[in-house]
């Protein structure tokens, strides 16, 4: 092999390594919402205002389009910007919302699911947690997993049991948060055979309210370690329930 060859090949050896640490380092981070709308008559919950709990009206839901739902709670909040909204993205889901963090490179999406359709929600954030993902493109670019997947709403494990769980899909460890009630106890075995790692789950009942979660994200974003996560969402689901902050550590809890 003559010197020229040798040089051209190291140095397109080169260019090629700095062309792919620069798209790994513009990769972004991309966490996963799960929310399933709250439902009076498909969900076995205590029942909320007409309007509230109308798992077909996205728009109105206690957990999408109310003063404390995803939509709404991230659409005004400073450190977050709705990018995109997307109507009925997919099958079962009836609203998407994109949101951009104004400081780092971190996009959530956050679909919010059909009331009536809660098991797919839990199937498809349990399969998130795997690494088993929908492709989506955001900004032009093509995702196809999250560090983060997020459940929102109604536990609905408390109505119907899974007798199969999705089996992680490689050796990466995922973070998940669970807001929802007891979802601790309900949802163990299935992050285990995820091969997720609870960053925030629950001991007992709760109001699944955007607050708790968006104090959590804010802390993740900005690379907090665990403990401080949690502490922050035990900080503003007191600030909002008034339920004391003893009482709010032990509700929010992480790890195994």
């Amino acid at each position: 092999m003559t010197s020229f060859i040798k040089s051209f090949l190291a140095v397109t050896l080169i260019l090629t390594w700095f062309s792919a640490s620069e798209n790994q380092a513009q990769t972004p981070r991309v966490i996963r919402a799960y929310v399933a709308l709250c439902d009076n008559v498909n969900q076995g919950i205590v029942p909320v205002p007409a309007s509230l709990g109308n798992g077909q009206n996205p728009k109105s839901n206690l957990y999408w389009g109310a003063l404390y739902g995803v939509k709404t709670h991230f659409k005004k909040n400073s450190h977050w910007t709705l990018i995109e909204t997307i109507s009925n993205p997919k099958p079962k889901v009836l609203e998407r919302c994109i949101f951009k963090h104004r400081d780092q490179d971190v996009y959530l999406v956050a679909d919010a699911y059909d009331g009536v359709h809660i098991r797919a929600t839990t199937e498809d954030f349990l399969g998130a947690a795997a690494g088993i993902q929908d492709t989506i493109v955001i900004d032009s670019q093509v995702v196809t997993d999250a560090s983060l997947a997020v459940y929102v709403g109604h536990n609905g494990l408390m109505d119907f049991s899974m007798t199969t769980y999705p089996q992680a899909t490689d050796s990466t460890c995922r973070e998940v948060i669970m807001l929802g009630c007891i979802t601790r106890d309900y949802f163990t075995p299935a992050i285990r055979q995820a091969g997720a790692f609870p960053l925030v789950w629950t001991t007992g009942l709760m109001a699944p309210e955007a607050y708790t979660l968006e104090a959590a994200l804010h802390q993740w974003v900005l690379g907090a370690d665990r403990g401080a996560i949690r502490e922050a969402a035990a900080a503003a689901y007191h600030k909002y329930q008034k339920c004391g902050m003893r009482g709010a550590r032990g509700l929010l809890v992480g790890g195994f």
